[in-house]
């Protein structure tokens, strides 16, 4: 079956975040088709819409919207609808159960959930703070952490750490070294501490780009032999598997899981965690008002 090429528009009146992610899910699931996608941002005045209508026109293709203006969506919709072009109000249907629900009016106002509010600073806070413990650095911060992430070299600690960052979670991470003590900080921590693993040749792969990157391996890492040698990268993977068992710490596999799937897994393993903590904690209040 040959690809088809189509046109899709994403209007928004804020940064279209929501939309690319509506986009990504959906296309997703179609393999015969290629996408080319026209992002239309901070859409807020009829002036800017006029020029997205334009753009309609020129290249057609369905339109998914997130505009909360009515008159801007109003207009948009008529002009849609004249050309014969597919749009859909992204936003509408759980805005329409919320409404029912609530019994409130939604208030229609572009951008509202991008707002300096506590949740904005809380992620900035997480973000700098995932700066200053990327890599086990700092340690004395990382009883601060809301949880630790530790694995081998090049397990895509940091950049789940960054995404969870992202999500006000403040993520340490702790590397995981053969034939070096476990790291003191990571004794008494106060929060989950949760494993990442990848198999072996998918660790060879990225491990071999990263040393491309930098430079010959040889002035890279004294051992850079056995940092892509299968057998040792093997034993690696399988002693810190051993590790992470020994210390009840629950490991994820990573191996074929985007960065946004890994740190999903990272968010339930530590609701996951902290039910576990609520249930300890409750039984042993309920023992303590048995005792006579």
């Amino acid at each position: 079956m040959t690809h088809q090429r189509m046109n899709l528009h994403l209007v928004s009146d804020a940064t279209g975040e929501t939309l690319n992610s509506v986009a990504r899910a959906t296309v997703a699931q179609f393999e015969h088709v290629e996408i080319v996608y026209h992002r239309w941002s901070l859409i807020r005045s009829r002036l800017q819409l006029h020029r997205v209508l334009e753009g309609i026109e020129a290249e057609p293709g369905p339109v998914l919207s997130t505009l909360v203006d009515r008159a801007l969506r109003h207009e948009l919709d008529v002009f849609c609808e004249r050309l014969g072009i597919g749009v859909v109000n992204v936003l509408d249907p759980v805005i329409a159960v919320l409404q029912e629900k609530i019994g409130e009016v939604a208030t229609a106002r572009p951008g509202r959930q991008y707002v300096l509010d506590a949740d904005y600073f809380r992620r900035i806070d997480a973000m700098h703070y995932v700066l200053a413990h990327d890599d086990g650095q700092a340690e004395a911060g990382i009883a601060e952490a809301d949880v630790c992430l530790v694995g081998v070299s090049r397990s895509s600690k940091t950049p789940t750490a960054f995404y969870l960052a992202n999500r006000g979670v403040k993520a340490a991470n702790v590397p995981l070294v053969p034939n070096l003590p476990v790291p003191a900080v990571l004794e008494n921590l106060s929060c989950p501490i949760i494993g990442l693993t990848i198999e072996a040749q998918a660790l060879i792969d990225i491990r071999r780009h990263r040393l491309r990157l930098i430079g010959a391996p040889g002035l890279a890492r004294h051992d850079a032999a056995d940092y892509v040698d299968e057998e040792a990268v093997k034993a690696e993977l399988l002693w810190a598997r051993r590790l992470c068992a020994r210390q009840g710490w629950p490991v994820i596999d990573v191996t074929r899981r985007s960065i946004e799937e890994t740190a999903a897994a990272v968010l339930l393993r530590m609701e996951e965690w902290h039910a576990r903590r609520a249930r300890k904690s409750e039984s042993g209040e309920n023992a303590a008002h048995s005792v006579p």
